[in-house]
């Protein structure tokens, strides 16, 4: 067995193979570039090397930099995770040279699968269902509208290397096939530093349907199940959950073994997934299979038992895998929710800043038979930069059944705190709730379709809106006897606190009556049936747990103004509790109106104008692209909304924006 793992990665993935190399015995290297100094993988690790700027095309990505770090550790093996070098034939190359194991697959394997389009004729010859495209490399923008003529739109324009959403566009016109041929050259150059493009047809109501394969260096392979990873955005997965809720046990095996027919045909050992389309008829086609481990492993290791990292450890050092494939046995439901530094209310833009406050909830096994796992690699304190994947953690669940599971995953999203950035928990939380999702009715179009607007948060329901108002006449009431505590130590001193108020919130208003009975604390809503409400909530603390009669919840609490931002399962909302009087003359208050931005082009997240491309007196159309921002590994367009006169340019190509500031101002 190996004595000493180098993790040629970084963030979470980084911590994940370090906490299992640590339980089998063995040492940790980890390497950081100038952006994570203080991150929690250094922290984690045996020993930490330092391998260059933030630009990961300058450390974690350079090859002579990881390897300059295996020589001065005397690491004897590499563990790459995945993105940056996992899918990198001449990384594993030389590391065979150099004498030193890759925990992965063959180089040939790397290298026949990390071309999609040699892959997709490799999977043909292996007897594996394919999607109909070209299979050669497209020249230039002109090429890319004839032969996406020719398929027929819709189309996918996807990057040859690479994976991870980077470098893919839908087109459904000449015009978005030109576009997208470009943005995804550009991204995939960028990401990956080569700019191959291919293009197949894109399948309508597809589901992303996955097949975990696993094979040691004696010729044993075992597929692991399936997981569903349809919920996506822009490309990128956002839920995932094994086994799907789709796939009947002969679509299951059917797909099962083309997977292992493919790993087979290129020698592959080690942990791999077989990516598969699905449509309506449960008739699937390959896409491409990634030879590494996948983000979204923790749901396949919570239903099978297995540590992938673990496996592929021991595959490396030459070990046979100690199961058939008779052995493999599904149990129970596994979600996966990644939580992502990005703002849902601003179309999923990234966010960066520090984390002041990263609480996730309560690890393990819980009390009603649920089992909560976060894979993180972040601190509350440490900072989200702009030079990598916007991920902060992965929350999963595991439950006997999928709807339990799904309600584990709700109110353990309730239950993770996180302040500082902007976050994708409130969308997360919203999804969970949806009965589309938990009838398992899914496509990858699911958030363009349940969220053709996007996303606003969540409205509460009357119900919803009735608990919320006892939380907020709750928090009142707690706060004002505490306040008249300290005010006076004399009874007849103390400020008198009435009974009766008004709760508002979301539109709406509530008669509100509270009462106190043997130290219970109960709550009317409109003269309706006493409810006793309580907690565990003190003054200053962000999340508390509500008992409303027999039911409880965990809801983000925080002081505003005169009322309380209170935030439950996606909603996201200001309750304030007034007495009847000042409830009545709060009605008569303006409302203030929101400063007029419709004629400035904001950047929309933290970035770099990677180009301008209109100039001051210009006459642009609505849909017209004004600028790019490249910002965590992604390029977006950025629109007109409509016909207009450019003002003034304020932004230059190659200048770093702030969220919200100008880029463009018109008459």
């Amino acid at each position: 067995m190996f004595k000493k793992i180098l993790i040629a990665n970084r963030g979470e993935i980084a911590c994940r193979v370090i906490r299992t190399a640590k339980r089998m015995g063995i040492a940790t290297v980890a390497v950081y570039s100038d952006a994570d100094r203080e991150a929690l993988h250094v922290r984690m690790a045996d020993e930490a090397v330092h391998i260059g700027p933030a630009p990961s095309s300058q450390s974690y990505i350079a090859i002579d930099r990881i390897l300059e770090a295996i020589r001065a550790t005397g690491a004897d093996a590499v563990h790459p995770g995945y993105g940056f070098l996992s899918e990198n034939a001449h990384f594993a190359d030389a590391l065979r040279q150099a004498g030193v194991a890759f925990i992965g697959p063959p180089v040939g394997a790397i290298e026949a699968m990390g071309d999609k389009i040699t892959s997709k004729r490799i999977a043909a010859a292996a007897g594996v269902s394919t999607v109909p495209g070209h299979m050669g490399l497209i020249e230039d923008a002109d090429e890319a509208v004839r032969i996406a003529g020719q398929i027929g739109y819709p189309v996918m324009i996807k990057a040859s290397a690479g994976g991870g959403g980077k470098g893919m566009r839908i087109a459904w016109n000449d015009a978005e096939a030109r576009e997208g041929f470009q943005s995804s050259r550009n991204e995939a150059k960028s990401a990956f530093g080569d700019d191959r493009i291919f293009i197949e047809k894109f399948v309508t109501e597809p589901r992303h349907i996955e097949i975990q394969v696993l094979g040691d260096q004696h010729g044993t392979i075992l597929y692991l199940g399936e997981r569903e990873c349809s919920i996506q955005r822009r490309n990128q997965k956002v839920i995932e959950e094994a086994p799907s809720p789709f796939l009947d046990a002969g679509t299951r095996k059917a797909m099962g073994e083309q997977a292992v027919a493919l790993a087979r045909e290129v020698g592959y050992f080690s942990a791999g997934t077989v990516e598969f389309i699905v449509d309506g008829g449960r008739n699937f086609y390959f896409l491409e299979m990634n030879t590494r481990l996948q983000v979204e492993h923790p749901v396949t290791e919570l239903i099978t038992g297995l540590d992938l990292v673990e496996e592929m450890i021991r595959v490396a050092a030459g070990e046979r895998l100690g199961l058939a494939q008779k052995d493999v046995k599904l149990d129970g439901w596994a979600i996966e929710s990644r939580l992502y530094a990005e703002d849902p209310y601003r179309n999923f833009l990234p966010s960066i800043g520090r984390l002041i406050r990263y609480r996730p909830p309560a690890e393990g096994s819980q009390p009603d038979g649920t089992v909560i796992r976060n894979d993180t690699g972040v601190f509350e304190g440490g900072e989200i930069s702009m030079h990598y994947d916007p991920m902060i953690a992965k929350l999963c669940t595991w439950a006997g059944d999928r709807r339990t599971a799904i309600d584990a995953m709700g109110k353990a999203l309730d239950d993770f705190e996180v302040e500082g950035i902007g976050h994708n928990l409130p969308f997360l939380s919203a999804v969970m709730r949806q009965e589309r999702f938990r009838s398992g009715r899914l496509t990858t179009a699911y958030i363009a379709e349940e969220f053709r607007d996007g996303f606003h948060g969540v409205a509460p329901s009357d119900c919803e809106a009735r608990k919320l108002a006892a939380v907020a006449v709750y928090l009142t009431r707690f706060s004002d006897q505490r306040a008249a505590r300290i005010s006076g130590t004399l009874a007849n001193h103390q400020r008198h606190i009435g009974r009766k108020s008004i709760a508002t919130l979301g539109g709406r208003s509530f008669a509100a009556a509270v009462s106190e009975d043997a130290g219970r604390v109960l709550v009317s809503l409109d003269e309706g049936e006493a409810v006793e409400v309580a907690s565990d909530w003190t003054p200053g603390r962000p999340h508390a747990h509500f008992r409303i009669g027999v039911e409880e919840i965990g809801v983000k609490v925080a002081p505003a103004g005169a009322g309380w931002r209170l935030r439950w399962q996606g909603i996201d909302t200001v309750a304030r509790v007034r007495s009847p009087r000042v409830a009545e003359l709060a009605r008569l208050m303006p409302v203030k109106a929101a400063p007029d931005t419709s004629r400035m082009l904001l950047c929309p997240m933290p970035g770099v104008i990677t180009s301008v491309l209109v100039g001051e007196g210009e006459t642009v159309e609505a849909g017209q692209a004004l600028a790019t921002v490249e910002a965590m590994k992604m390029e977006n367009v950025l629109r007109a909304e409509r016909r207009a006169t450019v003002k003034t340019v304020a932004a230059r190509a190659g200048a770093s924006l702030a969220v919200d500031e100008l880029i463009m101002e018109f008459e």
